[in-house]
């Protein structure tokens, strides 16, 4: 793998086709038809031409294990990288509201530190009284 510009990262699209292909092991005729069939979508160029990430290479390295090695067609790889990224995208998602639910723990755990140290707190103070209500079950209704 050839080293990437310091302003790029794996998800900056950088290779041409001939190079992506190059590395990836495939022919460049290969690389359209997954482009074509939405397999690997890779940036463009202002003229057009496509332009390939590390992490595009990744995903036709692991295409051409998953049709070779495993014997799986391509719509099969399809499903399974279109399954693969929204596990990734609800991983995200769950990361998120973990974090989101440990800043209500903490909130909460200091509300209730702070009421019962006496400190301020966002509810009311209780009335205290020494009224007795008595209840008494009315008659039953049948419907």
């Amino acid at each position: 793998m050839p080293p990437l510009p310091a302003w790029a990262d794996e998800d900056t699209p950088v290779f041409v086709i001939s190079v992506a292909a190059q590395i990836a092991g495939m022919h460049a005729q290969t690389l359209r038809s997954y482009d074509r069939i939405g397999l690997v979508s890779p940036g463009r160029a202002s003229g057009g031409g496509r332009r390939y990430s590390v992490r595009d290479i990744a995903v036709l390295r692991e295409v051409q294990r998953l049709s070779q090695e495993d014997g799986v067609n391509l719509a099969g790889i399809k499903r399974i990288i279109e399954l693969e990224r929204e596990v990734g995208a609800l991983t995200d998602r769950l990361a998120e509201v973990t974090e989101e639910l440990a800043g209500w723990r903490a909130a909460a755990e200091q509300a209730a530190r702070n009421a019962s140290d006496g400190g301020s707190s966002d509810r009311l103070p209780a009335r205290r009284t020494q009224s007795v209500v008595v209840w008494q079950p009315g008659p039953r209704r049948r419907d």
